[in-house]
């Protein structure tokens, strides 16, 4: 697990929409991953728009970032979900689908999307990421500003 968080630049958030598509499952660990990212958005500015769409779990992610994407409303999409392992290896199997569904919409929309679905082998390191000091909704966020930047000076 990597501790070392890249250093986020400062960004004016008021030129961009974002649309947040976030799983129930493992609600109160996406809810307060959705809050950092909009907390953090919101810190630098107030962005021009920003959308939150729930669906059931992360496998169900791309799907609604599909949806947004398609709309052409958006500088940057963001998907978030929380995928713990539990007595099989199903966990693998929606971590890695979501992954690359997510992958080809960002091709195949030309639009960034930021892949915040965090996979976990237990609990306590899910909780670590999320609400300890590895605080991934905060990058996530800076992600998505960044990402948004970039987009705005080259397309």
């Amino acid at each position: 697990m990597s501790t070392d968080s890249p250093t986020a630049p400062v960004i004016d958030p008021s030129p961009f929409s974002f649309g947040i598509v976030c799983a129930r499952f493992n609600e109160s660990l996406t809810q307060y991953l959705l809050n950092r990212v909009l907390e953090v958005l919101k810190e630098q500015g107030k962005p021009a728009d920003v959308v939150v769409e729930r669906v059931p779990g992360s496998h169900e992610v791309p799907a609604g970032l599909s949806l947004l994407a398609e709309s052409g409303r958006f500088s940057t999409l963001i998907g978030l979900g929380v995928v713990i392992k539990g007595s099989t290896s199903h966990h693998h199997l929606v971590a890695e689908s979501a992954g690359h569904a997510i992958q080809n919409l960002v091709i195949q929309h030309r639009l960034p999307i930021i892949n915040g679905i965090v996979v976990t082998d237990d609990l306590h390191t899910a909780e670590e990421r999320i609400t300890g000091s590895l605080d991934r909704g905060r990058e996530f966020a800076h992600a998505a500003l960044e990402m948004a930047s970039l987009r705005q000076r080259w397309i």
